[in-house]
């Protein structure tokens, strides 16, 4: 597994600028957000963005995902918004449209998946109505996946309609079970929805994860805390990931910490080595 670090938990600088400090600190994947100020999938300028976070990753030595959790790159207005689950049939096309661009960055940087998420439901339509508008917003967009060779880690959000594991494998099964699907899974997400034993059942959707998140959280409470801080027992997972044959990023995820991220990131760093040798 690798020592892995998020853009959205990266303040106050230019994230290339970012990429050598955390390379010193031993971190050797990033989570891209694609985003304004990092690479905008609608910008006029798109392949020379593309070409200099290439390189500079290069540079670094570093792996990337993609991951396309911008809050309001799509809306000024609502964060998230437009999403799978958007009421809007438009509107869901733009984030299908979205997420399309984001899986075609990714196979320009050899990237190893695109993490989504479903949306919140923001209107009062039943979840037979909900299911029709995510399948068939989703749908199109594992097909792309499927020709380009990338993945598409689908993420499991508080608060969202595929909000657990389980509800994931919902959506797995309303697709089909197609092997671009996969899982991207945020440790501290298992610990605010209560998916216990945590370590069991990460394990049993272990051969699934393309993507892991790191936060600390407490049970009920979706808040990104520092390592340390919450009641994530990160050994017993670290040791699930092991042993399911993980061997992707461990992003540390902690936006709210964004204002110090550098000391972020060398306190997460060393909290994960003593958890778990990593390279």
């Amino acid at each position: 597994m690798r020592l892995g670090f998020s853009t959205n938990s990266i303040g106050d600088i230019d994230p290339l600028d970012a990429l050598p400090l955390l390379a010193e600190l031993g971190y050797t994947s990033l989570a891209l957000t694609l985003d304004r100020h990092t690479i905008d999938p609608f910008a006029a300028d798109l392949p020379a963005r593309i070409d200099r976070w290439r390189h500079a990753l290069a540079a670094s030595g570093m792996d990337c995902v993609i991951e396309t959790g911008a809050r309001h790159l799509l809306d000024v207005r609502v964060k998230h918004e437009p999403t799978f689950v958007t009421a809007d049939p438009e509107a869901r096309s733009r984030r299908g449209e979205f997420t399309r661009r984001a899986i075609d960055i990714a196979f320009e940087l050899g990237a190893g998946c695109v993490s989504a998420w479903s949306g919140v439901v923001r209107d009062a339509a039943p979840g037979d109505v909900v299911w029709e508008r995510l399948v068939g917003a989703v749908a199109p967009v594992v097909e792309h996946a499927a020709r380009r060779g990338v993945p598409l880690g689908f993420e499991p959000e508080p608060g969202m309609f595929i909000d657990t594991l389980a509800r994931f494998g919902m959506l797995r099964d309303r697709l089909g079970r197609p092997e671009s699907l996969r899982l991207t899974v945020d440790l501290g997400h298992l610990e605010c929805m209560g998916e216990r034993p945590l370590a069991t059942r990460l394990a049993a959707w272990g051969g699934e994860i393309v993507n892991v998140h790191v936060d600390d959280m407490l049970a009920c409470r979706h808040e990104h805390l520092p390592l340390g801080q919450g009641d994530v027992e990160f050994a017993p997972l670290m040791a699930a990931l092991a042993a399911a044959g993980y061997s992707g990023g461990l992003h540390v995820e902690l936006p709210r910490q964004s204002h110090r991220w550098l000391e972020t990131a060398r306190e997460s760093a060393h909290t994960l080595r003593r958890v778990k040798n990593l390279k």
